[in-house]
């Protein structure tokens, strides 16, 4: 196995990870803020 290939796919992999991990995030911030403008009313 090459190691600079599987490094190379370790970069590109936490990447992508940390991308999901934060729109994951922002999606539930903007759903809790909904949630409390609905709530005011």
């Amino acid at each position: 196995m090459n190691t600079e290939n599987i490094m190379a796919a370790l970069e590109i992999m936490w990447k992508g990870m940390a991308g999901i991990f934060i729109t994951i995030t922002v999606i539930a911030i903007f759903v809790w803020l909904l949630g409390r403008m609905g709530k005011k009313k």
